[in-house]
């Protein structure tokens, strides 16, 4: 189905511009037109769905590269059906893709909730799309775990990483490794040769430690600040060796918590800057619920002050969504919506090498667009070209698409 939305402004990482007519074609962006450029071409065929976004803000939608969940369902499961019901669930937040979060088991890899993964992927229904696997862990150091069980944590091998490439078929595309662990370097070589993002996280690496490791091929890092040896000025850790490397990439949890919004601005603003960094919710299965009590991986969480957390007291995860770690970044640093909206579309995309396709509106790109009115809140999300969420006011409108 062919339809446009005129007179939008439209917000990505690399234009702010009102007046926008934007055409999809089936699950595509077929145009991308400005103010008097709007009416001439073919979406002002009269065959054509005209949709008015007068006073909209339109923006790709946000790619998700670290969940663990949401609305009450676990992506680390082996029900097929609960991943499923996320893919569904999860557009009410902002959210167009996302990878599947696995995480360790005790005493052996997690075959059973990889292959759960590779299955939902392959059979996705409407909604998010599932574009690959996150493995967090179970290759971390036991010194900054953080909510990651030990009996979880495994130490890298040559024959157990050619079994979980095997396992996940090709939808791996991120993985965290605390590169200080023997056989770190065998195994990121292995999955950089099968184009798997290697990320630095969970790990108390030196400087040193870290600085090799970008040059074997790390070019993402895991949560900063969080589950790693901290930025000391004389012992400036992994932060510093990602900062000083401009082709590496570092996950911001924006929830306010897990970092300082004083840390939250000095990340964004002058140690990674806004084109490198990717913000993240970390979100467990309690996100988007009020006064949650659930599951992570076998452990009870519950929301304690605007956190996940364990029975005793380890922060585990966020409660965040995307929709509202947007509005935590514009509230706690200095930085426009433009760079925010990038922070959440097209430095994932990079990230995880989908930015030919997702994370900017242009003519070819999957059309997975946001609808928002001028306050930000959520108004619709589309995802390929299909609307997955519609407030009330905008199901109305969007009818039939």
């Amino acid at each position: 189905m062919q339809f446009t939305l005129h007179n939008a402004r439209l917000v990505d990482a690399g234009q702010d511009r009102i007046n926008t007519t934007i055409t999809i074609n089936d699950s595509r962006i077929h145009t991308v037109n400005h103010s008097e450029q709007s009416q001439t071409s073919a979406e002002a065929n009269n065959a054509v769905r005209q949709i008015d976004a007068t006073d909209m803000i339109v923006t790709p939608g946000f790619i998700e590269v670290h969940t663990h969940g949401g609305g009450g369902y676990n992506l680390h499961t082996t029900d097929e059906e609960e991943i499923q019901k996320y893919i569904q669930w999860i557009p009410s937040t902002g959210v167009t893709s996302f990878l599947v979060t696995v995480v360790g088991i005790p005493g052996a890899v997690p075959e059973a909730q990889l292959q759960t993964a590779v299955e939902a992927i392959r059979h996705a229904r409407l909604g998010a799309e599932p574009v690959g696997i996150f493995l967090e862990g179970p290759y971390i150091d036991e010194k900054k775990r953080g909510a990651h069980q030990i009996p979880w944590l495994r130490h890298p091998d040559e024959q157990e990483t050619a079994r979980i490439l095997e396992l996940t078929q090709g939808e791996l595309r991120l993985i965290t490794i605390a590169p200080e662990l023997a056989g770190a370097a065998t195994m990121m070589r292995q999955l950089l040769d099968a184009g798997v993002t290697v990320s630095i996280g969970h790990t108390d690496a030196t400087y040193e430690q870290a600085q090799e490791s970008i040059q074997q091929g790390i070019t993402h890092m895991t949560h900063c600040f969080n589950a790693m040896r901290p930025l000391l000025h004389r012992d400036p850790g992994p932060l510093a060796a990602v900062a000083q490397a401009p082709h590496v990439r570092g996950e911001l949890i924006a929830d306010g918590v897990h970092v300082h919004p004083a840390m939250m601005d000095l990340l964004i603003t002058k140690i990674l800057g806004p084109q490198r960094t990717v913000i993240v919710t970390d979100a467990l299965a309690g996100a988007g619920i009020e006064n949650a009590e659930f599951e992570f991986a076998g452990q009870i969480a519950k929301v304690i002050c605007g956190a996940a957390r364990l029975s005793d007291g380890t922060i585990t995860g966020s409660v965040l969504t995307m929709k509202g770690a947007l509005l935590n970044v514009l509230k706690y640093t200095q930085v426009s919506l433009q760079e925010a909206v990038g922070m959440l579309s097209l430095n994932p995309a990079k990230s995880i090498k989908l930015d030919t396709r997702k994370g900017l509106i242009q003519p070819g790109y999957d059309a997975d667009l946001l609808l928002f009115d001028k306050e930000l809140n959520l108004q619709a999300t589309i995802c390929r070209g299909k609307v997955t969420f519609a407030t009330d006011a905008w199901n109305e409108r969007l009818a039939g698409l």
